[in-house]
Parts: C-alpha cells; sequence; structure tokens
C-alpha cells in the first residue's frame, strides 16, 4: 500500500504534533517520484578488504598480508581511504570515498543474510527470496516490493530473470544486446527456425527486440557513461540509470553482477572488481541525472569471507560481511551498523566477522523510508514472517539532511 501525502500528515499529526515529527519526512513520503536500486554481488564479497577497520587492534594481526590502512600497506598497496578512526574504504574505490564525502555513500558493517550457512546458492537464495531460509519463497522480495506500491513496475538488469524480480507484478527485463560478433546472416536463417516454435519464438523476438531505439539509446548511454573502464558493471548500472533517470522510468530495478569469490591471489581481484564497482557508480549517477537526488541504492552480496587469508593469498565462504548504501536520497557520510570487533575470541566460530545486522533490517528500513511501503505490508507480504526483524530508521536523509543516524556503537 502506498502511504499518501493526506494519509502520513494526518496520522502524524494526531499522533505527535507537526513540529515534532516533520524532520521525519522523506523524499518518498511527501510524494515525489522516488527511485531504488537493487545491487547483487555474486560471489561473496571480502568486507573486510572492501571497508579495513584499520583502528581496529585485531585487524593488522589476522589480516597480515591483506591489511590495508590510510597510511598504506607493507606490501606495497595504495592508502585505503580513511573515513573516520576505525574504518577505510579499499584505494579502488575513490570516486565512493568523494561520494562520501558529500553525504552520498555509506558502508553498514557486519551485515548477513539471515541464512548463515556457507553456500552460495542457498546464501544467494536467502537474499533474494525475502524469507528467513533458502528455498522459503518462490518469488522475490523485489517483485512483491513492486507489488505493493500501485502502478510502479520493475527493472531487472540481467541476462536471466533474477529470483530477486520473479513474481506476479510487472517487470522488464534488460540485458546487453547480443554482440556485434554475431553475425546478421545468423540471425536471418536462425529467425525461422525460432519462429516456428511457439515456445521458443517470443525468446528469440526478445532478443532481437534489444537491438530497438530505446534499448539501443540506454546502451549507447551507458557505454558513453562507463568509457576507459573495463568490466561489465559501469555498462549495466549506467543503463539501469539511463531508464530509470527518464519521467516516466522504472522507480525500483535490480543489477547483478559476479565474479566477487575470492579464494586466491584476493588482493589482485578485488582491485580490478572494486574499479568496476566504482566506475558504475559514478556510470549510473551520470546517466541517472537529476533523479540521483531522489535515488537510493543498496549493494550487496550474499555472504563475507573468513577473517584470516589461506594459503593461496585468499579468503574462503565467510559469515559477516557488509552493504553499501548510495544515492543523493541516503543520510551518508558515516558509517553505520554495530561493529563486533574483529579480536580472535570476536570472531563467530573462530574464523568469521559477526553479523549484528539482518540484511532485511536494511531493506525494510529504506523500502519504508524511501518509497513509503507500508509496514505492515514489509512484514508480511514483502518480508513474510520478518515481524522480530525490526527495521534499520535512519538511513535516509530527511528534508534536511542534517538528522544523522547514530555512528557505529
Amino acid at each position: 500500500m502506498t502511504i499518501t501525502r493526506r494519509h502520513f500528515l494526518g496520522s502524524t499529526l494526531a499522533a505527535a504534533g507537526a513540529l515534532v515529527l516533520w524532520p521525519r519526512l522523506t523524499v518518498a513520503a511527501t510524494g515525489a517520484d522516488a527511485r531504488f536500486v537493487f545491487v547483487l554481488l555474486r560471489g561473496g564479497l571480502d568486507g573486510l578488504e572492501a571497508v579495513p577497520p584499520w583502528g581496529d587492534p585485531g585487524y593488522a594481526a589476522i589480516r597480515g598480508a591483506l591489511a590495508l590502512s590510510p597510511a598504506g600497506a607493507a606490501a606495497g598497496a595504495k592508502a585505503a581511504h580513511k573515513l573516520d578512526a576505525t574504518f577505510a574504504l579499499h584505494p579502488a574505490l575513490a570516486y565512493a570515498a568523494e561520494l562520501y564525502a558529500a553525504g552520498e555513500f555509506m558502508p553498514l558493517v557486519a551485515a548477513a543474510p539471515p541464512y548463515w550457512g556457507r553456500s552460495h546458492f542457498d546464501a544467494q537464495d536467502c537474499v533474494e527470496n525475502g524469507t528467513g531460509a533458502p528455498h522459503g519463497a518462490q518469488t522475490g522480495w523485489l517483485n512483491r516490493c513492486v507489488a505493493a506500491l500501485p502502478g510502479a513496475r520493475g527493472l531487472a538488469v540481467a541476462s536471466v530473470m533474477p529470483l530477486c524480480m520473479r513474481g506476479p507484478a510487472r517487470v522488464d527485463a534488460w540485458s546487453p544486446p547480443l554482440p556485434t560478433a554475431v553475425s546478421p546472416v545468423w540471425l536471418q536463417r536462425l529467425q525461422p527456425l525460432y519462429a516456428a516454435d511457439p515456445a521458443l519464438r517470443g525468446a528469440f523476438e526478445q532478443a532481437l527486440a534489444a537491438q530497438s531505439a530505446d534499448t539501443t539509446m540506454a546502451l549507447r548511454h551507458g557505454m558513453a557513461s562507463a568509457r576507459g573502464t573495463r568490466g561489465q558493471l559501469p555498462m549495466l548500472l549506467a543503463a539501469a540509470g539511463g531508464f530509470m533517470g527518464k519521467p516516466d522510468g522504472s522507480r525500483i530495478a535490480f543489477v547483478e553482477d559476479s565474479g566477487w569469490d575470492t579464494h586466491a591471489n584476493e588482493a589482485a581481484i578485488l582491485r580490478r572488481k572494486l574499479a568496476e564497482l566504482d566506475a558504475g557508480l559514478k556510470a549510473c549517477r551520470d546517466a541517472i541525472g537529476d533523479a540521483w537526488h531522489r535515488t537510493v541504492m543498496v549493494i550487496a552480496t550474499e555472504f563475507g569471507r573468513t577473517a584470516a587469508i589461506n594459503g593461496t593469498g585468499g579468503t574462503d565462504h565467510g559469515t559477516g560481511g557488509m552493504l553499501f548504501l548510495a544515492g543523493g536520497a541516503i543520510a551518508g557520510g558515516r558509517v553505520a551498523g554495530n561493529w563486533p570487533g574483529i579480536g580472535r575470541r570476536a570472531l563467530y566460530q573462530g574464523r568469521d566477522l559477526h553479523a549484528t545486522t539482518d540484511l532485511r533490517a536494511v531493506f525494510k528500513g529504506v523500502l519504508s523510508a524511501h518509497l513509503g511501503v507500508a509496514e505492515a505490508a514489509l512484514e508480511t507480504a514483502v518480508f513474510p514472517g520478518s515481524k522480530q526483524v525490526r527495521m534499520l530508521e535512519g538511513l535516509v536523509a530527511t528534508r534536511s539532511k542534517s538528522a544523522r543516524m547514530t555512528a557505529v556503537t
């Protein structure tokens, strides 16, 4: 159910008075055209590398050669971007550091889905289905969120419709057009074969439709915004921004990226992958235009990694990780979450960062404050059975953007 401005003002005024609650009115609650983007990094991003807790006394001891700090590293790594006395950003996240300084980027540490196992497939299923366990639903929480907003439609930027966006609500799918290496002659020869098969005809026509004017325009915009970068993520985020930046664009989008599993040679892999993510943030902001100021992005992964490195310079599947929030509508410029420490005695099962925030608490807090999804819908439809998971408040900016959520405790 959408919370209208009249309903919101009526209920809050009756409860406590306008002068007290007016600062809590968000961009979404006043009826503006808010945008929400969920980015899933598949493979398990190492949060201790992306957001190194350099000020924690146990970090350097347990991380060894992978330890990062604002002063650089013994292994010759570039200096990390200092955020506060405890946390920094990986050196490759230079643009994210600029957004952080502008109050438009925020790491949230020690976060994980309710599933604390170490299976990629089960963890990703749990993140996408929105329940308390893998395979808890056949539809995705983001599709159910679209359904809870009358008139809204979703956008899935993925080669195959992801579980997160499956369901009865309207969702448009987009993936990069077929590569130019595919000869038009071959497409002409394939066309009658697919046309004769009722089950495959629609899929083939949809693939060819990727060359249509709107899709080509979005792709060109994405390529322009992501020029000079490597990897597919900058182009995908730019394309999502191009679609959502239109006045009648999708309000809710899903973008996915793979390759975040780092069992070996982690430092080199994450230098490349985090640089792609950083370029993707800039490409999305450039493409979405003025709508950036009414946008919230949540960038998450299915689990964290082990606190200690293994014998091949990597980390294995872990538990507690992190997520990022970005966009002009967040209350950023700070590190959020409850940091449990990384000393040996503080680790979960003696090996992993202990998770202190359920991902659903973050999703619920953003969907409520930014999109205006009713709390009852969040607890029963979008994230069924999640009444015990209290939404995390203060993630979305107020009208003055001066009210901030308490920093890391």
